[in-house]
């Protein structure tokens, strides 16, 4: 990602997992996420039943739309993560592909396609996407690279992580490493505080 010299005058703020951030809003650099953003405007417009499983969308969406939000984020975290674990070049053929939530419904998926999914599902239920973000980062624990999804609720950044049941603040997470985070309007690049 190259940013530019009026994303970096605009300077660094205090962010999540230790780190100050830089903000843009031109998505251009995230081919990926623009595609699942794109992807799937097209499959909520019409998609034939057998890759887009509206009803049981309707359904998740619906389990969660009358709720708080932190009972909305645990629900939704819930949901999502009951779904098996499948790397991309097993489910893909790909070392890297982001799906949507109905093909993550339909095949399941990795860690960016759970906290895509939940994005959604929150998003649908009722939750502003300016309270989320996804967040690519690297786990210092088992040294890989790790997405998750950060919703803040009161000002506090919480995570809902396929590999920690609960949704947590992220203040208690210390072996995450943040790299950037998107959400439907822009963008954040981390670096330690």
């Amino acid at each position: 990602m190259v940013v530019g010299p009026a994303a970096e005058a605009a300077g660094f703020t205090p962010s999540f997992f230790g780190t100050k951030e830089l903000h843009g809003t031109s998505l251009k650099q995230f081919p990926k996420w623009t595609g699942v953003m794109d992807r799937f405007a097209k499959e909520l417009q019409g998609c034939p039943a057998n890759l887009c499983n509206t009803k049981l969308w309707k359904n998740i969406v619906a389990q969660a739309k009358d709720q708080d939000l932190k009972t909305k984020l645990r629900t939704i975290n819930s949901i999502m993560n009951a779904h098996p674990y499948i790397l991309d070049q097993v489910n893909w053929g790909k070392p890297d592909y982001w799906a949507t939530p109905f093909e993550f419904l339909r095949k399941n998926g990795d860690c960016e396609d759970y906290a895509i999914a939940k994005f959604y599902a929150l998003r649908d239920s009722g939750v502003s996407t300016d309270q989320m973000r996804i967040v690519a980062l690297n786990d210092l624990n088992l040294g890989l690279g790790h997405a998750i999804l950060v919703v803040y609720v009161d000002g506090t950044p919480m995570v809902l992580d396929n590999q920690i049941q609960k949704v947590v603040p992220a203040s208690s997470i210390k072996h995450y490493k943040p790299v950037y985070s998107v959400n439907d309007t822009g963008w954040w690049l981390h670096r330690p505080a």
